[in-house]
């Protein structure tokens, strides 16, 4: 196991193109499991080859252990890699495709037979070691490429988007093993995916990408219920969270958000005293399962009734559509909801879980966000509630 950290970092290209990587700050403890998440061409994948040394930083530092390892060939940073393409040898069976690297490393043969058992009994490919790979699923095949990373023992694991290339079936069931495994190891683990499910129910650590910088680091709990921005807000959840435009307005000294349905209107008041939102053009921020159904007794929560636009059932969670402030706003109900398309249901809010954004910057309003000067880049840094 290994601590990992990244000072500054930055990657460019040529002189005269923009930074594909720009002063990327993170640190992750020894054992802990790390997803970098974001859309195609974000820079995630960049940032997995720039720690493998498959690709040269061009300012900062990479540190493992305290080590500064950025100057270092990628045989020597004692880092392993799986690929989404698993990269194996079709000439050679699974056997020898686990103990190539061992070879390489010049093993005795019969610590490299231990370490190849070791390894398909932690996976449970056994029964594959003498199959080509043209003959094993894509699920195999994966577990293989996995297989042949595990054997070195390396400090840390670096994952690029591994399950990308199979059926979302196999995807859930890989995610498990993946989790399983490093339960077992306890090895220190970085892992690319632009699959925001794969980002909450595999890290430790969540650092969301968009355009090279880091927009928002912390648990998988943090991410989904504090985002720092809109960009990780619409990013992370699914379904995704609702965003409903609407200006901010005083009423006995406290802001509320006025919501209009087409039938009714509902005040949210927010608790908010700051003069500066006033009149203000925000996004209001709310995840679909914290719209819920109004009880037949008043609780005092802000509710609004609504018709129903949409229905879609989903197995566990009804999905109800309706419209607010002419935008179509998705609920989360309980699967036995009674409900059909042109219902009016009376929905209500709870004040506290409600976000605001900012329409023009996008940046998330009411919390302690502190900007950091990144060049020309003007970056939220999220610091919490």
């Amino acid at each position: 196991m290994a601590t990992l950290e990244l000072r500054n970092v930055n990657k460019t290209y040529g002189s005269g193109l923009p930074d594909t990587l720009k002063h990327i700050d993170l640190s992750i403890d020894s054992g802990e499991f790390l997803i970098l998440v974001g859309p195609s061409g974000c820079g995630k994948s960049t940032l997995m080859n720039c720690i493998a040394g498959l690709e040269q930083i061009s300012g900062g530092a990479i540190l493992v252990d305290a080590a500064d390892i950025s100057g270092m060939s990628p045989k020597d940073r004692d880092i392993a890699m799986v690929f989404q393409s698993y990269a194996l040898y079709p000439t050679m069976n699974v056997r020898d495709n686990i103990a190539f690297g061992l070879k390489m490393r010049k093993m005795p043969a019969a610590a490299i037979d231990e370490e190849v058992a070791r390894v398909a009994k932690l996976l449970q490919i056994e029964h594959l070691l003498t199959r080509k790979p043209g003959q094993l699923s894509g699920g195999q095949q994966q577990r293989v490429a996995m297989g042949r990373a595990l054997a070195r023992r390396p400090k840390i694991y670096l994952f690029d988007e591994p399950l990308s290339n199979l059926d979302a079936k196999l995807r859930v069931e890989m995610r498990t093993e993946i989790k399983l495994m490093h339960q077992r190891l306890k090895t220190t683990t970085v892992y690319v995916t632009h699959d925001q499910i794969e980002a909450m129910t595999l890290g430790d650590k969540v650092a969301v990408m968009k355009d090279g910088l880091i927009q928002q680091f912390g648990t998988p709990q943090q991410i989904y219920n504090d985002p720092a921005n809109l960009f990780v807000a619409s990013f992370i959840g699914s379904p995704p969270m609702n965003f409903i435009p609407l200006r901010l307005q005083r009423k006995d000294g406290r802001l509320h958000a006025l919501l209009d349905s087409g039938q009714a209107r509902c005040e949210l008041p927010l608790g908010i005293s700051d003069a500066g939102l006033e009149e203000r053009e925000v996004i209001l921020g709310i995840r679909p399962e914290q719209i819920a159904l109004a009880p037949a007794q008043a609780n005092g929560l802000p509710s609004i009734r609504a018709e129903v636009q949409i229905t879609e059932p989903t197995g566990p969670d009804l999905l109800v559509f309706v419209t607010l402030n002419q935008t179509k706003v998705c609920c989360r109900l309980a699967p036995d909801v009674p409900t059909r398309v042109g219902d009016t249901l009376t929905l209500q809010f709870d004040p506290a879980r409600v976000l605001l954004f900012d329409a023009a910057s996008g940046e998330r309003l009411g919390i302690n966000v502190t900007p950091r000067q990144t060049g020309t880049d003007n970056v939220a840094q999220f610091k919490g509630r």
